[in-house]
């Protein structure tokens, strides 16, 4: 069966990094665009950023543009999101999520587009 799992969540203090990984298994990776969402307490769910099926696209949401980065290395079925000047309203679950090439009616920055999703990964960030 599908497999996301995230990891490298943590800690960290306002203006810190991290960087998050999400391994798949059991389905052709090179064939998915991957997306990343987040979810803080009390809140939605809320769109990340995504990157094509070979990485030459990648969208972004405004909140997150110019701090963040996502990346994939097909060859090792894992997609990344780099976090950079991380704020405290960054605190929330991370998502990453699978969207198969044959699934075309929504965007790709909508969750309703993915079909696989991992647990999530914790990433707090102290002021």
């Amino acid at each position: 069966q599908v497999q996301l799992v995230e990891s490298g969540g943590g800690l960290v203090q306002a203006g810190g990094s991290l960087r998050l990984s999400c391994a798949a298994s059991g389905l052709t990776f090179s064939s998915n665009t991957m997306g990343w969402f987040r979810q803080a307490p009390g809140k939605e769910r809320e769109f990340v950023g995504f990157i094509s099926w070979n990485g030459s696209n990648t969208n972004y949401a405004d909140s997150v543009k110019g701090r963040f980065t996502i990346s994939r290395d097909n060859a090792k079925n894992t997609v990344y999101l780099q976090m950079s000047s991380l704020q405290p309203e960054d605190t929330a679950v991370y998502y990453c999520a699978a969207k198969p090439s044959t699934r075309t009616w929504y965007s790709p920055s909508y969750s309703a587009a993915y079909a696989y999703w991992g647990q999530g990964t914790q990433v707090t960030v102290s002021s």
